[in-house]
């Protein structure tokens, strides 16, 4: 290195003084190009002056020469002999004053009077190398003297090639002192790092990342430690890195589980609480309490303890796999989806009545050998339950209904064919009679089937205005008849001037052919039955600004018992199953609840066994400037206002 270092620097301080000398040599060439011209422009000028002895006028000429520039150190003319008779910055008439003996130039040894270039040569002074410029004076062929001008260096050039040949000369001497000052204290300290080194990757070695050295030191050794500290903190900054992901992942791990709408329970292998999210903290009464690291046996209610005690165990004693979990004590849920060993439906009377699915799950480490713990997803299934029970009970009732009818057509209709022949002309008609009305009968029942599943559906209705008379006026067309042959009043009791109100005409009438028919089945002969429809108090809560309209289907029919009047809107639910054996399909008050829904109304009933019952709903007035969804979004919240008194119909 020191070698390296020396060759490096002598080569630089070499091509350092060339540049130097280089750039003198080139700063002297042009001084004495400018002092050629320049001597020569000028004795051109002053040759006949001089000749005519005008040294005024020479001196006037050449002290602007000399003030024009700063480059011409001075101006002598001399005559042929050398002897001085003019010259700037001082003058032959100053000399002879300050001086008793007599100046004279110094002239070339080149016989300059036979000659017409100028001569140049150089000599030193404290400001650099002077240019002395000898031009020859001669007019008409005449010598008349010498001209001798002395041109200044460049300063500049002077002032950087000697700084910089100081600099030079400084710089290579620092370099060799600071070289020999680092090989002494390398050498000297060498030690301590090298300590310091081992100390540090032990340090390292036994997981404090928190190591550094701190040594100002440079070199192949200072790298060393650099390297050393960087890879340190490199090191710390992944050990932070790794634990602010799994923080994250934590996080977003809790933020997932608290999101889940079922309870998500984690257990390590003695069965304790790691993680809760507040679905099972909810369904379970868990709120507010501490019971992370506590035992979950310990703290689920009782149904659960009893049924999940052992399987929990098995798990985490790894003693078989999930799939041969014991289920004898397995209560199979009514649902769809089945269920597998580790599945569990349980009822529960605490915290709430309510039936829950307990899935078990086993969570192994990364290459799935060690069990790290149990994760319990908790469901609460209660609706799915009464849905699949509603939905077995349809089937059924539509089974039963749907075979009755077949059952009884299929009976008529074999019995036409196999002793058609031996039946009396009228037992045949009363028997295509009988299967013609179970015909009706089956399609009644179809179209019930169909209409409530359309009802149902998600199909959107739009409302317009209705006019009320007109609807009474059609049914009653449509039942007059029916209410005469069974000895019936049928009337309607309408408001005059009713407004139109909102709704959909074809469902508003299925509504009241349902209602009327109904009232038509359970009213004895000699009853009343009648319609009415009246506008009721403006009531602020309306959206809109708008009145509401009540219709009314009265009955002096035989009552509903108030143990029926809950569950006389609920599909294939019969009255006459218990007061008598009158026919129907079960479906119709459903469905008028279900286009009561519709319209955003709620279908109200009041009732009294032997005197009669009043079926009755609101709807709202029909306005153009006001939106259909604004005008009954709240018909179904609003209180009703029973105002019916059903044994005001016997007067």
């Amino acid at each position: 290195m020191a070698a390296a270092t020396l060759a490096v620097s002598l080569l630089m301080s070499g091509l350092t003084f060339w540049a130097v000398n280089s750039i003198q040599q080139d700063a002297q060439l042009s001084d004495t190009r400018f002092g050629r011209d320049l001597g020569l422009l000028l004795s051109s000028n002053v040759a006949p002056l001089i000749a005519e002895d005008n040294l005024t006028d020479v001196a006037r000429f050449s002290s602007r020469f000399y003030q024009s520039t700063s480059s011409i150190r001075y101006l002598i003319y001399a005559d042929q002999e050398g002897k001085i008779f003019f010259g700037i910055p001082y003058s032959a008439a100053e000399v002879q004053n300050s001086l008793t003996i007599e100046r004279r130039i110094q002239l070339p040894d080149t016989d300059i009077e036979h000659t017409n270039l100028p001569l140049v040569r150089q000599h030193p002074s404290p400001n650099g190398e002077v240019t002395d410029v000898f031009v020859p004076l001669r007019h008409n062929n005449k010598y008349l003297g010498i001209l001798a001008i002395g041109i200044n260096p460049n300063p500049t050039v002077v002032n950087s090639s000697n700084l910089t040949r100081d600099v030079t000369i400084a710089v290579f001497v620092a370099i060799w002192a600071m070289v020999i000052l680092g090989a002494v204290f390398n050498a000297l300290t060498i030690t301590r790092p090298i300590k310091e080194l081992l100390v540090g990757v032990k340090n390292i070695a036994t997981g404090n990342f928190k190591q550094r050295i701190n040594l100002p030191l440079g070199g192949e050794l200072g790298e060393l430690i650099f390297s050393f500290n960087e890879m340190a903190e490199r090191l710390e900054r992944y050990e932070e890195q790794n634990i602010e992901e799994l923080r994250a992942e934590k996080a977003k791990l809790e933020t997932l589980v608290s999101t889940i709408v079922d309870g998500a329970i984690l257990l390590d292998t003695n069965l304790q609480l790691l993680l809760v999210n507040p679905r099972a903290r909810r369904m379970f009464g868990w709120e507010g309490k501490d019971v992370i690291s506590e035992n979950v046996l310990d703290l689920l209610p009782s149904e659960l303890t009893r049924e999940l005690s052992v399987p929990l165990r098995q798990i985490a004693q790894e003693e078989q796999e999930s799939e041969e979990i014991d289920n004898k004590s397995l209560d199979l849920c009514e649902t769809d989806s089945g269920v597998s060993p580790a599945e569990f439906c349980i009822t529960l009377t605490q915290p709430t009545q309510r039936i829950v699915r307990i899935l078990l799950t086993q969570v192994f480490d990364q290459p799935k050998e060690t069990l790290k713990g149990i994760a319990m997803t908790v469901q609460d299934i209660t609706r799915e339950v009464e849905l699949n029970a509603a939905k077995s009970q349809f089937i059924s009732n539509v089974s039963h209904e749907l075979r009755t009818p077949l059952f009884n057509i299929k009976s008529f209709i074999e019995t036409l064919s196999e002793f058609g022949e031996d039946l009396t002309e009228k037992e045949r008609r009363e028997f295509l009679e009988t299967a013609n009305h179970e015909t009706d009968r089956l399609t009644r029942l179809v179209n019930d089937v169909l209409d409530l599943s359309r009802l149902e559906s998600s199909k959107i209705y739009h409302f317009h205005g209705v006019d009320l008379p007109q609807l009474v006026e059609q049914i009653l067309r449509s039942y007059q008849l029916n209410a005469k042959d069974k000895g019936l009043e049928l009337g309607q009791e309408l408001e005059d001037n009713l407004p139109l109100v909102l709704g959909h005409y074809d469902l508003l009438l299925q509504v009241l052919t349902n209602l009327v028919g109904n009232a038509l089945k359970f009213t004895v002969s000699g009853g009343r039955i009648v319609i009415r429809a009246y506008r009721l108090k403006y009531n602020p809560a309306i959206p809109c600004n708008k009145p509401l309209v009540r219709i009314e289907i009265s009955d002096t029919g035989i009552g509903i018992d108030p143990e029926d009047q809950e569950a006389i809107f609920d599909r294939f639910f019969r009255v006459e199953n218990r007061v008598h054996t009158l026919e129907g399909t079960g479906l119709g008050l459903s469905i008028v609840k279900n286009i009561m829904e519709k319209h955003n109304s709620r279908i109200h009933l009041i009732s009294e066994v032997g005197v009669g019952t009043t079926f009755w709903f609101d709807l709202a007035v029909y306005q153009e400037n006001c939106s259909s969804q604004e005008s009954v979004k709240e018909l179904k919240d609003l209180p009703p206002q029973v105002t019916i008194n059903p044994s005001s119909l016997l007067s």
